[in-house]
């Protein structure tokens, strides 16, 4: 119970900050050696329910919005859905099997790093009501590469809209308003595994990390959205260079 806790706050927080929550998430339990069934896909894909919930609630007010008069930015994001809502259903298999070794997982913190520090250096100067067909396209397709355990996909999709010259306020509102469906979609397709498997999940611990996922993730929303206002993603890449190194320096020494 306490080890799906502190995964689950992981998850709250790491889901929007762009550092990669599926990547902490492997790293966390590969570093404590934790096992069971907080070391598998289907609870950390369960816990994305907790982060679905605070981006519903924080955002709540744009939704009404595009369901009622802003059809526009509702129709961007369902075109911005499609690329990784497609890439997800197919690759998943290749996904749980592949994807989830600690080098990857590094050289993806490290790689992307690179990607995030350039977008910062591109101007910055449209809002989200001046965002194109092509914009939804380009971070659509940019969430793809978030399959990959260490990308993250708030960092990734973030880092299109400022290649796109998106305020950094607007690409990060974009990009969280894209999650819900993303984070829906893996949800539901995960949650329905878990019901239909014969292992014997524990419910009362997958409730309590998505019930410390959704805290976490609420507050971790709150801060980037005015963090973002005043400041740029070189913090995270700063941390996401020092945490690659740190993992490829650990699996050498346990080589």
């Amino acid at each position: 119970m306490f080890e799906a806790i502190i995964l689950g706050i992981i998850q709250g927080l790491t889901e929007f900050f762009p550092v990669s929550s599926t990547g902490h998430l492997i790293l966390f339990t590969w570093f404590f050696k934790i096992g069971g069934i907080v070391d598998t896909l289907s609870f950390h894909v369960a816990l994305h329910l907790g982060t679905l919930v605070a981006v519903v609630v924080y955002f709540y007010r744009d939704w009404i919005e595009m369901m009622t008069t802003n059809r526009k930015l509702f129709l961007l994001l369902v075109i911005a859905t499609i690329p990784a809502g497609l890439a997800g259903y197919f690759l998943n298999d290749i996904v749980e099997s592949v994807f989830r070794s600690p080098i990857i997982i590094a050289a993806a913190l490290i790689s992307v790093s690179c990607v995030m520090w350039a977008s910062e250096r591109f101007q910055k100067s449209r809002d989200i009501d001046r965002l194109t067909v092509f914009d939804a396209v380009i971070i659509g397709i940019a969430q793809i590469l978030a399959l990959i355990p260490g990308v993250s996909r708030s960092g990734i999709t973030i880092s299109a809209g400022l290649f796109r010259n998106l305020r950094r306020e607007t690409a990060t509102r974009f990009s969280f308003l894209m999650s819900t469906p993303i984070i829906a979609g893996a949800t539901t397709l995960h949650m329905m595994k878990i019901f239909r498997s014969e292992s014997d999940y524990n419910i009362n611990i997958i409730l309590a990390g998505v019930l410390s996922s959704g805290i976490a993730g609420f507050f971790a929303i709150r801060f980037l959205m005015n963090f973002f206002r005043k400041h740029s993603l070189n913090t995270f890449v700063y941390y996401r260079i020092g945490l690659g190194i740190l993992i490829l320096t650990t699996a050498w020494l346990k080589g």
